[in-house]
C-alpha cells in the first residue's frame, strides 16, 4: 500500500510539473487530468474513499470541462489549421497514456490485494467531510470559490478581443 502511495505521489508530483511547462493548453489540461486522478489514488491510499471519489467527479469532471469551455471560449488560437492537426496527433498523447497507465496499475494493484486502503490514519465518512467542509473551512471554501471565479472573469477579460472603432 506504500509503494502505491509514494507511486501515485510521484505520478502528481511529474504530472503537475508538466501541466506547469505545456506550451499547449490541450496538453496543459490533459496532464492535469492525470495529476488529478493521482491525487485521488494518493486520497485512496490515505484511507479516504469518499474524497477520491470528489477528487474525481468535482476536480477531473466537472472542473476539467469548465477549463476546456473557458479555452474555447476564448479561442486564443484562432482558425483550426496545423496546429490544431498537431495537437491532435496520437504521440501527443503517449505522455498522459503512460502517467494513467501507471496509475491504473498502481490501482488495480492495491483493489487485487484487497488490503486496507490506507498508509495511515482511519477511514473518513462522508458526514464529516460534509461537518468540516460547511463547519470551521467554510469560509475557506467560500473563498476558493470567489478564487475561481475570479480568475474565470479575468481570463475572459483578458483574452476579449478589442473591437475595432468600425463596430468589427
Amino acid at each position: 500500500m506504500t509503494v502505491a502511495f509514494y507511486i501515485a505521489g510521484a505520478v502528481a508530483v511529474i504530472a503537475t510539473l508538466l501541466v506547469v511547462t505545456r506550451r499547449s493548453t490541450i496538453h496543459a489540461l490533459l496532464y492535469l487530468v492525470v495529476s488529478l486522478f493521482a491525487v485521488a489514488v494518493v486520497f485512496y491510499t490515505l484511507g479516504a474513499p469518499f474524497v477520491a471519489a470528489l477528487e474525481v467527479i468535482v476536480y477531473a469532471g466537472a472542473i476539467i470541462v469548465l477549463f476546456l469551455f473557458t479555452v474555447m471560449l476564448l479561442n486564443i488560437g484562432g482558425e483550426a489549421g496545423p496546429d490544431a492537426r498537431r495537437r491532435l496527433r496520437p504521440a501527443s498523447w503517449i505522455g498522459p497514456g503512460v502517467l494513467a497507465a501507471v496509475l491504473l496499475v498502481g490501482l488495480v494493484a492495491i483493489i487485487a490485494s484487497g488490503a486496507n486502503a490506507r498508509v495511515g490514519g482511519r477511514a473518513v465518512e462522508p458526514r464529516e467531510v460534509g461537518v468540516a467542509l460547511y463547519g470551521p473551512y467554510a469560509i475557506g471554501v467560500e473563498l476558493a470559490s470567489t478564487l475561481l471565479l475570479a480568475a474565470l472573469i479575468g481570463a475572459r477579460h483578458l483574452g476579449q478581443r478589442r473591437r475595432e472603432p468600425d463596430g468589427r
